[in-house]
């Protein structure tokens, strides 16, 4: 296949995933959902589980589905509820929703219309009869499964919002609230005592831990985007000009590129912020000597890219700056270079310390051992940024799916300088794909973009700005 035949066909398969997510529709042929739910079946022979769908928001803002429900039916109606039975193998959702309703949501009315069809889940049935759906399913079920941990809203992360509620909600004296889902556990227990109840996170999260190549192929599209709004946003900065203004055109241009949403806030790092890993006041005004980290990606179609850039304000690295960067460059390099399946993070982290003593350089620097000891592994990458694990370790030979941050970190907060280089690395057959591929990395790639007019200096030209 000659190269033009390979950028045409790539360009269509933007179109039709951008086109996709347009038009609301799921991400995944419902073969693909299909097969996760006939996965997750085998991990509860002796049961069924019940996923519970996001609601409305109750303050008006846009409505997103949660992750897991997403995850194993691409369904976006709100306050839908997916029983997956393991012992009988075949899935029930519960949905009551208008035509009217659906519309103003932008969910295909076909899936309303012919929703088992659209889907290919096998029983369809209003939320209404799903009490007494669980009540005759607990008479041949005597074993359930649902998700303790919260479910996942863009940009949250489980365990993170769980501890979150902990500590300023459930812990709280003056509230005690529980999390939606473990208020359903209550409520479950309650309902049915003689029924046992199990927390399925993990079973979820082991399923979720390996990317499909369906998967793989709509990160890619995000880490397009991911590239656009990075190399737009260094392309625009200047000393002078804002970190809101910065984060703003990020946004735009994940949205513009096809993007539902940020996969985060957007993390702006310059002067004493550098001593704070996610600082996103955004309350600057760059200067003339300010280094910035750029932390920021999109969501696209329910999947996040985690990249991180670093360069000058002023478009011109110091020596200082230009040699902390190429510390940072060249142990990103390494590790990347050594990015395979069978390898452990371990391994590629001693190869990293042998390539750097060969180099004259000190591995027990504490601004780089972190990322020796790692390999350059941050997290997990997937539907959420800090994508949960059921199980990890560093001395776990990479498989093909696993998706994860290689995240290079040099920082010098006394000085007011920090480097940041983060990539989403995508773990194949015969190596690996680094989906934030064609970012300006190098020293000379930066300033050379830098020089140029960006967004926002062509905005002023026109006197737009």
């Amino acid at each position: 296949m000659n190269k033009h035949l390979r950028m045409i066909i790539g360009l269509c398969t933007t179109v039709l995933l951008f086109q996709t997510v347009l038009l609301g529709e799921s991400m995944f042929d419902k073969s693909e959902y299909a097969a996760r739910r006939a996965k997750f079946m085998d991990k509860i022979p002796d049961g069924a589980a019940v996923f519970l769908g996001a609601i409305i928001p109750p303050d008006g803002s846009e409505f997103y589905q949660n992750n897991d429900l997403v995850y194993f039916s691409g369904v976006e109606i709100p306050n839908a509820v997916l029983v997956i039975d393991g012992k009988n193998r075949e899935s029930t959702l519960f949905f009551t929703i208008t035509e009217k309703e659906a519309d103003s949501e932008a969910i295909p009315l076909e899936l309303i219309r012919n929703p088992k069809e659209y889907t290919g889940i096998e029983r369809i049935q209003t939320a209404e009869r799903l009490p007494m759906f669980l009540s005759t399913l607990s008479l041949d079920s005597p074993v359930f499964y649902t998700m303790y941990r919260p479910g996942e809203l863009i940009p949250d992360n489980t365990n993170e919002t769980y501890r979150a509620w902990q500590r300023g909600i459930t812990m709280n004296i003056w509230d005690g609230r529980l999390t939606r889902e473990l208020q359903f556990v209550k409520q479950f227990k309650k309902k049915f005592p003689f029924v046992e109840l199990r927390d399925c996170s993990r079973l979820v999260w082991d399923l979720r831990k390996f990317k499909s190549p369906k998967e793989i192929e709509v990160m890619k599209e995000a880490g397009r985007i991911a590239v656009a709004a990075h190399a737009a946003v260094i392309n625009s900065t200047r000393t002078g000009i804002s970190e809101n203004d910065l984060a703003a055109l990020f946004e735009y241009v994940c949205k513009k590129e096809g993007a539902q949403g940020l996969a985060f806030n957007t993390i702006i790092m310059s002067g004493k912020n550098h001593a704070y890993g996610h600082y996103h006041k955004h309350d600057r005004v760059l200067e003339d000597g300010d280094f910035l980290i750029l932390d920021a990606g999109p969501d696209y179609g329910y999947y996040n890219i985690d990249v991180s850039t670093a360069f000058p304000a002023n478009g011109k690295f110091s020596p200082r700056q230009r040699e902390l960067y190429e510390l940072a460059f060249l142990v990103r390099k390494i590790c990347q270079d050594n990015y395979r399946p069978g390898i452990t993070l371990q391994s590629v982290g001693q190869k990293v310390r042998e390539h750097l003593i060969s180099q004259g350089i000190d591995p027990d620097n504490p601004q780089v051992r972190g990322e020796l000891r790692s390999g350059g592994y941050n997290h997990s990458v997937g539907m959420a940024t800090h994508d949960p694990m059921g199980s990890f370790s560093r001395e776990e030979p990479l498989k093909p799916g696993f998706v994860f941050a290689c995240d290079i970190q040099v920082i010098y907060p006394e000085e007011e300088v920090g480097i940041r280089l983060e990539d989403t690395i995508a773990i194949t057959e015969d190596g690996y794909i680094n989906l934030s591929e064609g970012l300006p990395r190098t020293v000379a790639e930066i300033e050379a973009l830098m020089k140029t007019d960006g967004i926002i200096q062509s905005l002023k030209k026109s006197g737009q700005y």
